[in-house]
């Protein structure tokens, strides 16, 4: 019911800037279809085998919580990205509590659905933030693009060591930089891209090293 969405235009903001390195290319958006078709396949499965599952429930709130605020998203972007930046943390953080308090006897139905729609989401919040950040002179766009890149990564590499074995999640933010890394590609934007791609590296080599460590969430929530 609403416009779509590929990222923000230059036109809403007061500063004007062509282009922001912090933002992927357009078709990163794409990610949406299966995210959605994902978490739709997976919400049918656990009504249907698992409606009072333990990890189950305790998956459950956090990711109405998230998913209910999502639905204005896509509005609020089109119409205030300040209010979009401040439903996007929101939006991110209950996506991540959901994915840490997933079980893992049927992934392929519950946390790796969430993972891929948390792990956007951690990039996502990053871009809306370094975009505002951009738009309304805080930083310039290559100041706000390092910026949010980094805060990032470190909050990806972070999550990602709570749930080492889920590769879902590292895949979304490294599929979002390589949206950041076909952005600049044209510019030759040489500092974001490197920094777009030794994120990649490591997120790669996060899931790798430490897949097979046992998750430590049941401790922390």
């Amino acid at each position: 019911m609403t416009s779509e969405f590929a990222g923000y235009r230059p036109e809403q903001f007061p500063v004007v800037l062509e282009f922001w390195p912090v933002q992927p290319a357009g078709w990163a958006f794409g990610i949406w279809g299966a995210i959605y078709i994902w978490l739709i396949l997976g919400a049918i499965w656990g009504l249907l085998n698992a409606p009072q599952d333990e990890h189950w429930q305790r998956m459950r709130p956090p990711l109405l919580i998230s998913l209910c605020l999502g639905m204005f998203w896509i509005a609020a972007a089109n119409a205030a990205p300040i209010l979009a930046t401040v439903m996007i943390f929101a939006i991110a953080a209950t996506a991540v509590l959901a994915m840490l308090r997933a079980g893992t006897d049927t992934p392929v139905w519950q946390v790796r659905p969430v993972a891929l729609y948390a792990g956007w989401l951690t990039a996502a919040t990053g871009v809306g933030a370094g975009v505002v950040l951009g738009g309304y002179g805080v930083l310039s766009g290559q100041a706000a693009a390092l910026v949010m890149l980094v805060a990032v990564l470190v909050v990806a590499l972070i999550v990602q060591s709570l749930r080492p074995a889920e590769w879902a999640y590292p895949l979304a933010v490294i599929w979002a930089l390589c949206g950041v890394i076909s952005a600049n590609a044209s510019s030759s934007n040489l500092t974001v891209i490197l920094l777009s791609a030794s994120g990649i590296v490591a997120l790669a080599l996060g899931y790798a090293l430490r897949r097979s460590t046992p998750s430590p969430r049941k401790k922390i929530l």
